[in-house]
């Protein structure tokens, strides 16, 4: 489910999408007027939405119920108020066999008003568990460039299925914090290794991926910043910490409010659940309590907050980091305002 925005110049209010089922949505929507009609049109590409032909003209009424969708396919959603612009909208949620927390960062409104386009960057966990079906999925996204975070030791126990057509549109990135891998934790938690596992770790981490890698957010900007590079995802293994850390300043630096990084991250924690249960009874069979390791299997709140306000109280702002600290060019940033905001 998306976000709810306000969005009064539209006439509309609270538009939100929710998935219903493998090939149908609920769309709905508050008027911020008196009811008018709503017509709703649809398309596998924010700048392929068919309006010649609605899936759904309403009058007076505050949703939509959409069927007949591809399974295979990915929508984008335009919904038009009789008076005033349209809105478009999407699954925040790519749903994968092979992928838990892959998602767009579209959708999401800045300070000022405008929105982040849908279908351009993405965020996800590792791609090592990828379905061909997803493979095929993504293909059919055009995904251009791959950023992957991990450590060289995460990615060779689990490749990337996924693979931009051109192999230099690849870029490892590798962030690790501390002094261990990340591919040995679950070793280091069956001989009961535990102990560092702790929300002050986790936080300490988020903060060193401020301070200590800026040459990986230099590239991540300069690489997003290129038209022809996107669609872009960048990801790490869980596609919560490293991939939080790339969206809260991808987000920051168009414009989004605070609040609404910090909604995006605990995102993480409603897409992981399911899958943070199986890892869960792992470690019980080793004879560990999981509340001793959640902090580091979750997304934890405190460590965004935490990178939100080391990021304002020290460098000013997410730009003012990038441009500052990074050595990313100030006229990027202003391009990739133009490029990614509508």
């Amino acid at each position: 489910m998306t976000m709810p925005r306000n969005i009064n110049e539209t006439n509309l209010n609270n538009v939100t999408l929710i998935r219903t089922g493998e090939d149908s949505v609920e769309i709905r929507w508050s008027f911020s007027d008196l009811p008018q009609k709503v017509t709703v049109y649809a398309g596998t590409s924010p700048d392929q939405i068919d309006r010649r032909h609605p899936v759904s003209i309403c009058r007076e009424k505050s949703s939509a119920d959409i069927s007949g969708l591809n399974p295979n396919r990915r929508y984008y959603f335009e919904v038009v108020p009789n008076r005033g612009s349209g809105v478009i909208i999407s699954d925040r949620r790519v749903v994968l066999e092979g992928s838990v927390n892959f998602r767009d960062l579209g959708g999401y409104e800045t300070a000022d008003g405008r929105r982040i386009k849908w279908g351009q960057v993405f965020r996800s966990d590792n791609l090592g568990r990828l379905s061909d079906g997803d493979v095929a999925f993504l293909q059919g996204l055009d995904i251009r460039t791959v950023c992957d975070f991990r450590t060289p030791a995460e990615a060779r126990k689990l490749p990337d299925r996924f693979h931009p057509t051109a192999p230099d549109r690849y870029l490892h990135l590798p962030i690790q914090h501390g002094e261990f891998d990340p591919a040995g934790t679950f070793e280091r938690i069956k001989k009961g290794d535990v102990g560092w596992m702790t929300e002050a770790f986790m936080i300490e981490g988020y903060l060193k991926n401020i301070d200590n890698f800026t040459a990986v957010w230099s590239t991540v900007f300069n690489t997003l910043a290129e038209r022809s590079n996107r669609p872009l995802v960048f990801h790490c293994t869980g596609g919560k910490d490293r991939a939080g850390v790339c969206a809260a300043l991808v987000l920051l630096s168009l414009g989004v409010p605070e609040k609404t990084v910090i909604y995006d991250h605990g995102l993480s924690n409603r897409y992981i659940a399911a899958v943070l249960e199986r890892i869960y009874q792992q470690i019980r069979s080793y004879g560990v309590d999981p509340d001793q390791v959640a902090p580091y299997f979750t997304a934890p709140q405190k460590a965004i907050v935490a990178v939100v306000d080391h990021i304002r109280c020290t460098y000013g702002s997410a730009a003012d980091y990038l441009i500052d600290k990074a050595g990313v060019d100030e006229k990027l940033i202003e391009k990739l305002k133009a490029n990614l905001l509508e």
